[in-house]
């Protein structure tokens, strides 16, 4: 993997991330596809709105069809008929929200299935192991999200563990032969929850360890909005310039320019189809509830003039009667417009930073889009 920097504005980046499936542009919102599949958008239509990555998780992966499955196919790329890049968490978000149902130790975790009761233990070698058979181009580390709140102690236990298990994650890969030719590379995970001290010391533990990219997790699970900001701002401080930042989790349009801004490269979430499959829906000039009964009559397009396939070819109103009469195809066209509504936010962020643009362009994108229509 490479990753060169293109240009920068102020903190905001623009960068370029070559894998053996194809070229990133930076900064990206990469689609979740927690199953093998992004929910109520086919691989096709991801393509067309030029989505460049997208994400597998590794626990319900590892579940369910399992890496027996996924090595007997030949990998995720193949059975899921997408010959672009793929991103694997390392399942740690998941395991770690079951609650009552897991167990850590310092060499890894115990937990039961959510599906059927099954116990299982994940330790750093398996995680691995599971994302070499899944495929993706970019897995990352086990690590311990801790909860939002947590003391100090707690959280400076939880990174140490996190940074152990992030070394041993490495030596394992580094120690592997990719299992379908193409080069797998290790991202860490920087952890500390609201602790700056923990959050620097993480940072530079894993910086000493020479990961090819560096994540930040443990945001966004209930911490105020500015303080996320915060943290992140203050932890990509301590992360090479050289390497590609990825902020997991995150988050609504304006988190994403607020955390560009703050020297970010890589978002996911599932917030764009999530709500989409809600009747929500993302414009450039504001969220819209398609519900409402305010759109029966409007024949207008969502977001007159913006470049999706559903803008070009369907109606507010159509597209509320679709959600009013339950017809699945309502979810599908708003999941695909609020997907192309982020990519499309993300490259044009791109074009302003290189055009030394970004901070004057994001103001105005924040005043825009953040009403409610």
């Amino acid at each position: 993997m490479k990753f060169n920097l293109v240009h920068t504005d102020s903190s905001a980046r623009a960068g370029i991330l070559e894998t053996d499936h194809g070229v990133i542009e930076t900064p990206i919102f990469i689609p979740v596809g927690t199953q093998g599949a992004v929910k109520a958008v086919e691989q096709r239509e991801l393509v067309e709105m030029g989505a460049q990555i997208i994400l597998g998780n590794t626990y319900h992966l590892y579940l369910r069809p399992g890496t027996e499955v996924m090595r007997a196919m030949g990998g995720l790329h193949k059975f899921m008929s997408w010959h672009r890049p793929i991103l694997t968490d390392s399942g740690g978000y998941q395991v770690f929200s079951l609650t009552d149902l897991r167990k850590i130790s310092h060499d890894g975790v115990t937990f039961k299935s959510h599906l059927d009761g099954s116990s299982h233990f994940f330790t750093p070698l398996k995680v691995v192991e599971i994302q070499r058979a899944i495929g993706a181009d970019i897995i990352m580390v086990l690590d311990e999200c801790p909860p939002f709140p947590c003391d100090e102690t707690y959280a400076r236990e939880s990174n140490t563990m996190t940074v152990r298990w992030a070394k041993l994650c490495r030596e394992v890969l580094h120690s592997s032969e990719p299992l379908y030719g193409h080069h797998q590379s290790l991202f860490a995970i920087v952890q500390g929850s609201i602790y700056k001290d923990i959050r620097e010391k993480s940072a530079k533990a894993l910086v000493d360890l020479d990961f090819e990219g560096y994540a930040i997790g443990g945001l966004a699970v209930g911490e105020p909005t500015e303080t996320m900001y915060e943290m992140t701002e203050f932890t990509t401080q301590f992360l090479p310039k050289t390497k590609p930042r990825y902020l997991m989790g995150v988050g609504t349009p304006e988190n994403l320019l607020e955390c560009v801004e703050r020297g970010i490269d890589m978002f996911d979430c599932v917030m764009p189809t999530r709500n989409g499959r809600n009747g929500m829906v993302f414009t450039r000039n504001g969220r819209m509830n398609i519900r409402n009964a305010k759109w029966k009559m409007d024949d207008s397009p969502i977001d007159d003039g913006f470049d999706s396939y559903t803008n070009q070819n369907f109606s507010r109103g159509y597209l509320r009667h679709l959600f009013k009469v339950d017809e699945i195809l309502g979810l599908q066209l708003a999941s695909i417009h609020n997907l192309s509504f982020y990519l499309w936010l993300m490259r044009e962020a791109r074009k302003q930073i290189v055009d030394n643009n970004f901070s004057q362009w994001k103001r105005g994108m924040l005043e825009q889009m953040t009403v409610s229509l």
